[in-house]
């Protein structure tokens, strides 16, 4: 295309003036640079005349090649610069014998003429002879090889007193064995034989210039063709290569003011075919009917050499739909008020004055040139036309004076009909607007269509009133007779109907596919099928029986055994079904229970605390939103003294009985996971607005984690947060839950190497047998979702791969914004077109291309969550293999206490007595499973935790007498709770510990050794082991 565009801004049209000249030399020089002036190939014929020595012409320079003939005549210069002219190709000759006519360049009364001929790259003639005479300052006639230029010798030459000027020789010099031009004087040297004027190389690409058409810089015998033949098929398919013969050239689109016939760029369409546009694209059909007539215009074809419209040529002008070219009148009858004999006017310069509107309803563009309308005392309804909307291109401009004001058009009531629009009229009535402000029905304006009334009943297509088929039958009532186009549209049809549509007469013997068809009307006038044995006709659907009585006998006993047999079978089903039905009723009615239908789906024992509004105490706002308020609270059973920090989420009382439900389904989906990476439900508390209860996490969401402490967090933690997340969802899948709302946002931090996945609101269970989810309306998260999910709505596992991608790309860039920048809107063509995610800076390729793993367009090509997990498994176990940050080694854990959301928790309420909710829910376990380890150094425990009591677990036959807090070597945290008890053995260590932590007295000890310690808001949340040691702890290191 872009090649195209390029041939067609070189290409410009020639003229056909001959030796006819202005009587302005400085506008005959301004006109010829005007013409010329970057132009490569003329379309047409170079025509020099008249031009004096003064003249700066070297813009001539740049022309390749000339369609038809080249023309240099009565110039004073001394010199033609044309030396990159190579090829003249003749179509049109000069005095229909000359391609190249250089005659009379002088000036009889001085000294100045054409002196030198730069045609020193001219190398072929394609049509027609050379006519060199009457230059009185060449000399040195008869040294150019004028046979190895003129393709046909024996064309008629004359050539005299001519200056030698230096060309190449492609043709004369050639080996026997080429068949046209050559580079050198051996057979390898032989040119392409679509080359024309030499080349300088074998290939087709490699011409100076192309006997027949360029493709693309390529010579070739002609342009690829619209449609080729298929030979598996044997049918001719569409060419998506094809291109139009534009001159010499072949184009993907032609120039704007030309149209296509079959394969060509042509001025005009043949007189058998008419104009059409499809697509923005001018082509030329064959006529139905009368084809509409097209009418040259000034100064082309055969108008060529007129310079108005008078009346030796006015009769030109009868019938015309449009106007090739344009019209300069200057002249009108005074008994003829408007100019509706033109459909494609262009340019109106008037000096008479009796002309009161332009009546041109036909008009519907001005391809090229600008509208001039002057001097018309009488002239009203051109204020009203939009002259812009009828311009092909933005630099065409409409000059109107000295008219008719509009204000005195207004008194005389020359105004636009009423059922125009606003875009305005030609003239007075409905048939003169150029677009209608109800409906059109032909070239006139109506306000209404005759839909149920009127002689003839028409359809609405759009705003356009389109007549019913001929076949359709009027409707008597207030009804529609048709509500399309064509006879397959009809509410009822006049005669018979055939299938679809509605026709005159049913088939009698028409040509069909393999054999003749026969139908007959039925007494509703529908056509049927005659019987496969007629071969003339039938009036109905057996053959007749006075004709083959045997074969008819046949048929009617074997339709009858057939009904018979139906019915047979049909009775004894139908008994069978009576049979069971009476005895399921006789079972339903003793038994009362319904019928099995066992799924095999494991039963969901998952259980629901029901929470009473007492036991709940609100303390801070956390957010809100549409579905309602997240609450920072704490729980305190009933009959119990614990305190348990929760987050209560709370429905808006505005809300109605579908989010009630929608509410309560979040909860079933929470109460029925239970996973060390998904936020746990605690219970509901049914008050008059419905409360969900879950977990609080102490350090808010992932999102605004990372972006706080992005100066801290080193590879091995994103990659960890990384396993979590896929583990999480991977729990999800396998309990045929798709999240829908994967994000960053949605993802909750307990403590720096423990996340949790929330929010799940737009959660939904798949049955058994489903893979897919299929939403309603509503708003989504787009640049977090599928391709599928945007246009279909249909959410699977693979859609939740896809927005764990962007949830990666989220935590890697430290809570960068996906897509930034870019509209919503835009997100699905953005993706189509193959865009994706950037690669954040810290990621090597590998992690990269896990992600974009999962922005795979074919969600079955996504990995798998189970697959993800293994892959950032692996990849944790050597961070910085995978995540290059700077200063990585040297990076410590975020400090929980200087998280700003942990700040907030803490200034709100007093942390004495608080319980986390998972110690709560399991109370005698000692062996709670640890948490991720990480090799990270922990911090001090009494900096970690805030707590001034821990209650510990005791034994009904102890008595407490000693309770320490100590450290070990292991960075665990140790407890000591002492019994005074004698000869107990000593049991078993399973740490080397710091000798400061050893209890004092000598009495045995249970010594709880914690693990791992989780940075929440209580300390009870720390997982711990049990030891028990006897009074020789001392030998313990």
């Amino acid at each position: 295309m872009l090649m195209s565009l390029l041939i067609i801004s070189l290409v410009c049209a020639g003229t056909e003036n001959k030796l006819s000249t202005l009587s302005d030399l400085e506008q005959q020089y301004r006109t010829l640079r005007k013409y010329y002036e970057n132009c490569e190939v003329v379309m047409g014929n170079l025509e020099i005349t008249s031009i004096d020595r003064s003249r700066d012409l070297t813009f001539l320079r740049s022309i390749r090649e000339v369609t038809g003939y080249v023309l240099v005549a009565l110039n004073q210069f001394d010199y033609l610069p044309l030396e990159n002219l190579r090829i003249i190709r003749g179509t049109k000759l000069y005095e229909d014998r000359y391609s190249l006519a250089i005659f009379l360049n002088y000036r009889r009364d001085g000294n100045f003429g054409l002196r030198q001929l730069g045609l020193k790259n001219l190398t072929e003639i394609l049509s027609g002879g050379v006519y060199v005479d009457q230059n009185k300052f060449l000399c040195h006639a008869d040294t150019i090889h004028w046979q190895d230029i003129v393709k046909n010798p024996r064309s008629l030459h004359v050539i005299r007193s001519i200056l030698s000027f230096s060309s190449t020789v492609t043709k004369t010099v050639c080996a026997e064995q080429c068949d046209g031009r050559c580079f050198g004087p051996y057979v390898s040297d032989c040119c392409h034989r679509e080359c024309a004027g030499g080349c300088y190389g074998p290939k087709d690409t490699d011409c100076f210039a192309c006997t027949n058409f360029n493709d693309s810089g390529a010579c070739v015998t002609q342009c690829p063709q619209p449609f080729v033949y298929n030979p598996t098929t044997f049918q001719l398919e569409h060419n998506p290569r094809a291109k139009y013969t534009y001159g010499a050239f072949c184009v993907k689109k032609c120039p704007h003011n030309f149209v296509v016939d079959h394969s060509s760029c042509v001025r005009a369409c043949p007189s058998n075919k008419m104009e059409v546009e499809d697509n923005r694209i001018k082509m030329c059909i064959p006529c139905t009917d009368i084809c509409p007539k097209a009418c040259d215009g000034i100064g082309t074809a055969s108008l060529q050499s007129a310079q108005t419209v008078d009346s030796s040529n006015i009769d030109k002008f009868v019938n015309c739909t449009k106007i090739n070219g344009f019209l300069n009148i200057q002249s009108w009858p005074d008994n003829m008020t408007d100019l509706s004999v033109f459909s494609n006017l262009a340019t109106i310069g008037g000096r008479q004055q009796g002309i009161s509107s332009l009546q041109l309803q036909s008009l519907r563009e001005i391809s090229a040139g600008n509208v001039h309308i002057a001097e018309n005392s009488q002239l009203c309804y051109y204020s009203t036309v939009n002259w812009t909307r009828l311009f092909r291109t933005a630099n065409q401009k409409v000059l109107i004076r000295n008219n008719q004001s509009p204000q005195q058009c207004l008194k005389e009531h020359m105004v636009c009909d009423p059922l125009c629009s606003d875009a305005g009229c030609w003239g007075p009535g409905p048939d003169q607007c150029l677009s209608c402000r109800f409906f059109s029905r032909g070239r006139t304006c109506v306000d209404t269509c005759n839909l149920y009334e009127g002689d003839i009943r028409e359809y609405a297509n759009g705003s356009v009133c389109v007549e019913c088929d001929g076949q359709c039958e009027r409707a008597d009532d207030d009804s529609l007779t048709c509500h399309g186009p064509g006879p397959e549209h009809c509410v009822k049809c006049l005669h018979f109907k055939d299938g679809p549509n509605c026709v005159e007469k049913c088939p009698d013997g028409l040509q069909g596919a393999n054999s003749f068809i026969f139908k007959y009307a039925e007494a509703n006038n529908e056509c049927h099928p005659c019987h496969s044995n007629c071969t003339q006709g039938c009036l109905f659907l057996f053959i007749s029986l006075s004709r083959t009585p045997l074969i008819a006998a046949g048929v009617i006993g074997s339709l009858f055994m057939v009904v018979i047999l139906v019915l047979s079978v049909a009775v004894s089903v139908r008994r069978k079904n009576i049979k069971k039905k009476r005895a399921l009723r006789r079972f339903l009615e003793t038994e009362l229970v319904e019928p099995l239908t066992p799924s095999g789906t494991a039963p969901n024992q998952a259980q629901l605390r029901i929470l009473k509004e007492t036991e709940l105490k609100r303390v801070k706002i956390l957010g809100s939103g549409a579905f309602g308020t997240v609450y920072k609270g704490i729980w305190v059973p009933e009959g119990e003294t614990v305190k348990i920090p929760v987050a209560i989420k709370i429905l808006n009382e505005a809300t109605g009985p579908k989010a009630n439900v929608e509410f309560m389904d979040e909860a079933l989906i929470m109460a029925s996971m239970e996973h060390p990476h998904l936020v746990r439900l605690l219970g509901v508390c049914l008050s008059p607005t419905i409360q969900l209860v879950t977990q609080l996490m102490p350090h808010g969401c992932l999102l605004d984690y990372v972006h706080e402490h992005k100066d801290n967090i080193g590879s091995q933690l994103l990659l960890n947060w990384c396993v979590q997340i896929a583990k999480g969802m991977m729990y999800l899948e396998e309990r045929r839950l798709v999240h829908r709302d994967l994000a960053a946002r949605n993802v909750l931090v307990k403590s720096p190497n423990h996340i949790k996945i929330t929010d799940f609101g737009l959660a939904r269970l798949l049955d058994v047998n489903e893979k897919e989810y299929n939403a309603d309306g509503g708003k989504m998260p787009i640049k977090w979702m599928a391709l599928e999910c945007i246009h279909y709505r249909k959410f699977t596992h693979q859609s939740d791969v896809w927005s764990y991608g962007v949830t990666i790309w989220e935590v890697m860039t430290f809570g960068g914004k996906p897509y930034d920048g870019i509209s919503t809107r835009d997100i699905p063509d953005l993706l189509e077109k193959g865009e994706r995610l950037p690669q954040p800076p810290i990621c090597t390729i590998d992690v990269y291309m896990v992600m974009v793993k999962c922005w795979m367009i074919d969600a079955d090509s996504r990995p798998k969550f189970k697959e993800l997990a293994a892959e950032f498994t692996r990849m944790a176990r050597d961070p910085q293999r995978y995540l290059v940050i700077q200063g990585d080694d040297r990076m410590k854990l975020p400090s929980p206490n200087d998280s700003k959301f942990f700040q907030s928790l803490l200034d709100e309420e007093e942390l004495e007595d608080l319980m986390d909710a998972e110690e709560y829910l399991v109370p005698h376990s000692f062996n709670i499973p640890p948490l991720a380890y990480t090799p990270r150094t922990r911090m001090d425990s009494n900096k970690v935790f805030p707590f001034k009591r821990l209650q510990m677990p005791q034994r009904k036959d102890s008595k407490c007498s000693k309770f320490q807090v100590g450290k070990s070597k292991a960075v665990s945290i140790l407890l000591f709770y002492q019994q005074e008890q004698d000869n107990y053995t000593k049991s078993r260590a399973f740490n080397s510990l710091n000798k400061q932590s050893r209890p004092s007295s000598s009495g045995p000890c249970i010594w709880l050794q914690k693990v791992e310690c989780d940075v929440s808001v209580t300390p009870t949340l720390c997982s711990v082991k049990v030891l028990l040691l006897t009074p020789r702890l001392n030998s313990i290191m």
